[in-house]
């Protein structure tokens, strides 16, 4: 019997996005905590795999599945895949997110001169990727008759809104409104739904950039906390909603955010 208060119990966990940055970290703990395998996604099979093979190699089991979570059919069938190879999923964490794969600069013009073709990169992804992958692994989930996590990753931008982002801000409160009733029609079944509120991190991308300090300072007055968010700060809470410790915790958004809503 496990002592780890982080258990996961033995369920297989699909971790979306989890090819690099926050994503892949959260892979990396998941697997360290009786995890019964974790399927790494990503819409680049290679950075998957490279993830999935950084579990292996530390004794955990995983498999790298590829899936464009904006689409159904791709994530069913990403879905069957980690059925016959690991088992059912008794983890979901939606973390791929931002404006998906093939984003164009239009994501950054104001959303009046654009329209759905644009404003659906950011849908797509935040929203309805969270409700495709769900759809996918519910039904066997509730067959299971056994606890299962549905964990999904959002944004500040979704609490408090972000000037310039309104389609990915609206797609990400939409994904916690999307949460909060599935926790109400699922607790019958022992499936607990939550989701992770972050902010500023400090990702690959964002430690390639040369940042004024002067900007990175105004940013940072408005945080308690007064650093960038690391992976390992929102897998640890990742970890907590996914494991035995969180069963009778459903519903609720979680900031992992440095304080930064408390300072507005």
């Amino acid at each position: 019997m496990s002592n780890d208060i982080l258990s996961l119990g033995g369920r297989v966990a699909l971790v979306t996005g989890a090819g690099q940055n926050v994503g892949r970290q959260i892979a990396l703990h998941l697997a360290q905590h009786d995890c019964g395998g974790v399927a790494v996604n990503d819409y680049y099979l290679d950075r998957a795999e490279r993830v999935a093979e950084e579990i292996r190699a530390a004794g955990g089991k995983a498999i790298a599945v590829q899936a464009d979570v904006s689409d159904l059919k791709s994530v069913k069938e990403m879905v069957a895949k980690i059925e016959a190879d690991l088992g059912h999923v008794g983890v979901l964490v939606n973390n791929a997110g931002n404006y998906g794969a093939n984003a164009t600069a239009e994501v950054r013009t104001p959303f009046w001169e654009t329209g759905p073709d644009v404003w659906n990169q950011a849908i797509g992804v935040n929203l309805y990727g969270v409700m495709n992958c769900a759809a996918a692994v519910i039904p066997n989930m509730i067959a299971r008759n056994a606890p299962g996590r549905l964990v999904t990753i959002i944004s500040d931008a979704g609490r408090y809104g972000d000037p310039r982002m309104e389609a990915y801000a609206a797609a990400k409160a939409g994904a916690a409104g999307f949460m909060r009733s599935a926790a109400r029609t699922l607790a019958r079944y022992q499936i607990t739904a939550n989701s992770v509120a972050i902010s500023a991190m400090n990702t690959e991308r964002q430690t390639a950039r040369q940042i004024d300090p002067a900007i990175e300072k105004r940013i940072f007055d408005k945080y308690i906390v007064r650093r960038r968010g690391e992976p390992s700060d929102v897998a640890n809470m990742v970890l907590f909603l996914a494991s035995d410790a969180s069963s009778w915790i459903s519903g609720q958004v979680y900031p992992v955010n440095g304080g930064f809503t408390l300072a507005l």
